[in-house]
C-alpha cells in the first residue's frame, strides 16, 4: 500500500505548475496561452526573463528530486516492495508536471524535473550530462535542442554506468516521454521556426 501512495504523491508533486503559478500570480496570464504553449522555465524567460526562468528551473528540478530521494529514503528503510518503485516515483513526477491533475492535464515539457529525478539517483554522471547540454544551447541558443540531446544521453548514461538494466528501460521510457513532448520543437527546428534563447514575445494587451 505504501508503494502505491509513494507513486502517487510523487504524481501530485509533479502536478505543481510553478511556471503555471509564477505567470498568474505575477502577470495574471496563463502561460499556456503564450509562445510554445508550455508551463516550463523556456517559456516563463520568454515572459519574465532569465533571473525567473533560473528559480522557475530549479523549482521544476526539485520536484524530481524530492520525489525521488522520498522513495530512495523509504527504499532503505524496508519500506518499499522494491527498487522498482523509486523509478516508478521518477517516471509519476515527470508525468505529473508534463501532465498536472491541478490544471487540466496540461504543463511543461518535463526536461527540467528529469534532471532532479537523474541528480537523486546519479548525480555525478546528471552533472557530466547536463554541463553536455549546457554547452550545446550556449552553441545554438536551442533549449529544446538541448533538452532532447540530454534526454537521448540518459539511457546510454544508464548503460556506460553499469546500471541494473531497469534502470536502462527506466532511462528509456523517460527518454521518449520527454522527446514526444518536445515533438512540437522539433517540427520548428527542422522548419528553422524554433524561438531562441532570450527571444521575447507579446503578452495580450502589450504593444
Amino acid at each position: 500500500m505504501i508503494s502505491f501512495l509513494i507513486i502517487v504523491i510523487a504524481y501530485l508533486i509533479g502536478s505543481i505548475s510553478i511556471g503555471y503559478l509564477f505567470a498568474r500570480g505575477f502577470k495574471g496570464v496563463d502561460i499556456r496561452k503564450l509562445g510554445s504553449g508550455s508551463a516550463g522555465a523556456t517559456n516563463v524567460s520568454r515572459l519574465m526573463g532569465f533571473k525567473v526562468a533560473v528559480l522557475v528551473l530549479i523549482l521544476d528540478a526539485f520536484k524530481g528530486f524530492i520525489a525521488v530521494y522520498l522513495a530512495l529514503s523509504l527504499f532503505e528503510k524496508n519500506l518499499l516492495a522494491g527498487e522498482w518503485v523509486v523509478l516508478l516515483c521518477g517516471v509519476a513526477v515527470i508525468a505529473g508536471h508534463n501532465w498536472p491533475l491541478y490544471f487540466n492535464f496540461k504543463g511543461g515539457r518535463g526536461a527540467a524535473t528529469m534532471l532532479g529525478v537523474f541528480l537523486a539517483l546519479m548525480p555525478l554522471t546528471t552533472l557530466i550530462v547536463f554541463v553536455m547540454v549546457i554547452i550545446i544551447i550556449a552553441l545554438t541558443r536551442y533549449v529544446s535542442l538541448g533538452s532532447i540531446a540530454g534526454a537521448i544521453a540518459v539511457p546510454i548514461a544508464m548503460l556506460i554506468t553499469e546500471k541494473p538494466p531497469e534502470y536502462f528501460y527506466f532511462g528509456l521510457i523517460i527518454s521518449i516521454i520527454i522527446i514526444y513532448q518536445h515533438k512540437e520543437n522539433i517540427k520548428r527546428l527542422l522548419r528553422g521556426k524554433e524561438a531562441k534563447l532570450g527571444q521575447k514575445f507579446k503578452t495580450p494587451g502589450s504593444r
